[in-house]
């Protein structure tokens, strides 16, 4: 249904035909193209995220990144970014108050191209993001926070130079230290996610992302926590020949905790999420 919106999309705008080579690199908010970068790029990238509403209280937790990214050789991309996390927790059934803005880590990315689209059916792309965080991702309180993000990215265009769709699958193990309790825990992350994005102007393309997650008490599959499917639009826009911005929402709108009543899992996730990415490339 959303690809068939956005052909109708492509077919109404007035000057849809002047459009650009599709890279997929930076393309996607919360979706990951299989596109690299050329040989010798170097790039600063910047992203926000904000992630919104529990059941109850307010709950506004922000994540701020700075990346270094340099493609030393073809079809690898490597990145170093340090991060910045905020907390505003007030109220919020079974979380303490949380309210600061403190350096919340560092990870580094390693992705490698194994499919190119321009000689292939498809792009196909697999990711390593290992990373080191000093705070519980959800509840904000002080700890020691280790995992890797896997990720395998597999993108083709519909319509040539037009529309382009990728589809991800995601694994996301970690393991935490409190540093108020001194205890250990285990978790993991799986899921997918999809993306559909049509070029409306030459360089300006706009589409929908959508994803599926499950959160589990430990590194397997045999014990579910949580789960919740979010959905919303993407808009992206290439500013210059070096510079570009990446804007998304995306809202829960189905999903279940293990340990909790109710249509959405606000134990594990929030009810909504945004994002804004940029990067200027030399």
């Amino acid at each position: 249904m959303a690809q068939s919106f956005l052909l109708l999309v492509l077919a109404l705008m007035p000057g849809a035909a002047r459009t650009e080579t599709i890279d997929t690199e930076h393309l996607f908010a919360f979706t990951i193209g299989s596109d690299v970068g050329e040989i010798g790029e170097k790039e600063v990238e910047g992203s926000a995220t904000g992630r919104f509403s529990k059941r109850t209280g307010t709950y506004v937790a922000g994540t701020s990144t700075l990346s270094v990214e340099y493609v030393p050789m073809p079809n690898l991309r490597t990145e170093l970014t340090g991060v910045v996390n905020s907390y505003d927790i007030s109220g919020v059934s079974g979380l303490a108050d949380q309210h600061y803005t403190a350096f919340g880590g560092l990870a580094a990315d390693f992705r490698y191209r194994l499919l190119n689209r321009a000689t292939a059916p498809f792009g196909f792309a697999v990711g390593a993001e290992p990373r080191w965080g000093r705070s519980d991702e959800v509840t904000g309180e002080p700890a020691h926070q280790y995992g890797v993000d896997f990720v395998a990215a597999a993108d083709w265009e519909v319509v040539p130079n037009r529309v382009v769709a990728a589809f991800n699958l995601l694994y996301q193990p970690e393991t935490t230290r409190s540093k108020l309790t001194g205890t250990w825990s285990q978790d993991s992350t799986a899921g997918v996610a999809m993306a559909v994005m049509a070029q409306v102007r030459s360089g300006i393309f706009v589409g929908a992302e959508a994803r599926y997650l499950r959160v589990y008490d430990g590194p397997g599959f045999d014990n579910l926590a949580g789960q919740g499917f979010f959905v919303g639009p993407t808009i992206y826009f290439k500013l210059s020949q070096r510079a570009w911005l990446t804007v998304a929402w995306s809202a829960q709108v189905a999903g279940h905790a293990t340990a909790a009543v109710g249509a959405l899992d606000v134990v594990n996730f929030e009810r909504q999420q945004a994002r804004v990415l940029f990067g200027i490339n030399f």
